[in-house]
């Protein structure tokens, strides 16, 4: 029987998961919004269901709808893609009720990493470790817990992310009002209010592990990424391998994803997410993120696996196509991620008519979009329009092939980040890997500050 994929996103993983279906010979079935019934990927796929209004809470995040559309098309699997319902236990159980398969971690293991806390827990109990935090009832308690961490500290959301529920403490003073609005926007956002402390590292880099599991207990990891380049928590630019690192820490990395991906019975794709104290030398556990990442194309070019192929084989019951022995790293990979985003207006969505839309081509470079010339790009969703990877024989390499890109590629008649990507790749700081998860802010801050815009 051929398998019929209902691909449950939008933009540019939708039409990357419609590729990887082609590749393999699955049908596929594209649920989409009112806004994008002219989009690339609806262009793409095999067959086209509207679920509602142009916003996500009016289609995307329909969970009735989205289910109703698979069932009624005789859909095999589903797909989530990344956001929206990824993550949501009730759509992998309604999956396996409905006989579809969840392109995706099982049920309990999306409970059991949805909420931050618990995740921290699992991997405290198997030696992964984790940064000094908890949580506590009173408002005394917590003030006893943070005295103990020491300052400064996060406050942050036990569910979801984004930076949403999430509040940097630098004193005992400002603890009690962090604490109150960290779990006001979590509720308002995530529905939980529940909230943690962390200890803040000042100097940190944001590395994670690749890990791919299957039905029959097959797990690997598929080497480690730097995710850095940051602005207010959201990934920006992204690199693999990560260069900051010896081969000791990487090793502690790896072996400890591949423990908790053990200890979930993990399931396809997933992400395990560290940050590295770059003055203590040491890691501490983030969480895992169940599901395929943006920045999955970086690992891809270096490792040669096509990642959503061998999701789609695990989900559906195939072993896993290659072993840990045979994954192996060559050369450098770098990602931007071009959007819809004023720089001078600190990134602002910047929606509206792609009036010119000339990417670059050429051996090493590979583009991931559903953008197109003449595509109005909608005000509703997020504002990635497209990744740039770049791939070379090392680091430098990578980042002269991705440099020369930029300046290839042609945007017209909407406002776009590519112009802070290229004085990103020309900062030296950057070209010399002295990066944390603060730099990009306080790069994007001299250069306004001196008078500079970002726009060349």
């Amino acid at each position: 029987m051929t398998e019929r994929i209902f691909v449950a996103n939008r933009g540019e993983i939708a039409v990357r998961i419609i590729e990887a279906c082609d590749r393999l010979g699955y049908e596929t079935v594209l649920g989409v919004s009112a806004a994008d019934r002219d989009s690339l990927a609806a262009r793409r796929a095999g067959r086209v269901l509207t679920l509602g209004g142009p916003r996500s809470t009016e289609s995307y995040l329909l969970l009735p709808a989205v289910m109703h559309a698979a069932i009624e098309t005789g859909c095999t699997a589903l797909h989530p893609g990344y956001g929206f319902l990824s993550e949501r236990p009730e759509l992998a159980r309604l999956c396996a009720e409905n006989g579809i398969a969840f392109i995706g971690p099982s049920p309990e293991a999306l409970e059991a990493l949805g909420d931050k806390l618990k995740a921290r827990a699992l991997a405290e109990s198997f030696d992964v470790p984790v940064a000094p935090g908890g949580t506590a009832e009173s408002l005394e308690k917590v003030r006893a817990l943070a005295a103990g961490i020491g300052f400064p500290i996060l406050v942050k959301a036990a569910h979801g992310g984004g930076g949403r529920g999430m509040k940097l403490v630098h004193a005992a003073d400002e603890l009690e009002e962090a604490w109150s609005v960290a779990s006001s926007e979590a509720q308002s956002a995530f529905g939980d209010g529940t909230v943690f402390l962390e200890r803040y590292v000042t100097n940190a880099r944001h590395i994670e592990v690749q890990i791919l599991g299957d039905r029959h207990g097959r797990r690997i990891h598929l080497g480690e990424r730097d995710c850095s380049v940051q602005h207010r928590y959201q990934k920006v630019l992204e690199e693999a391998p990560c260069t900051a690192i010896d081969q000791a820490t990487r090793d502690l990395l790896c072996e400890s994803a591949l423990k908790l991906a053990d200890a979930l019975d993990y399931v396809g794709l997933g992400t395990v997410e560290f940050l590295y104290d770059v003055a203590r030398k040491e890691v501490s556990f983030l969480e895992v993120n169940p599901r395929v990442q943006v920045e999955h194309p970086v690992t891809e070019a270096v490792t040669g696996v096509d990642l959503v192929r061998e999701q789609l084989l695990a989900a559906l019951g195939h072993p896993l196509g290659l072993t840990q022995e045979q994954v192996s790293v060559v050369g450098h990979a770098v990602e931007c991620r071009i959007a819809a985003q004023d720089p001078d207006r600190g990134l602002a969505p910047s929606p509206g008519p792609v009036e010119r839309w000339r990417p670059p081509v050429g051996r090493g470079l590979r583009l991931d979009s559903h953008v197109y010339e003449g595509y109005r790009f909608p005000p509703f969703y997020d504002a990635l329009m497209g990744k740039l990877i770049a791939w070379g024989q090392d680091r430098d390499a990578a980042l002269d092939l991705m440099s020369d890109a930029l300046d290839r590629f042609e945007i017209g008649g909407i406002v776009t980040s590519l112009p802070l990507h290229k004085r990103i790749l020309a900062a030296p700081d950057f070209r010399a890997g002295d990066l944390t998860t603060h730099w990009l802010e306080s790069f994007m801050d001299a250069t306004q500050h001196a008078g500079q815009k970002v726009l060349v």
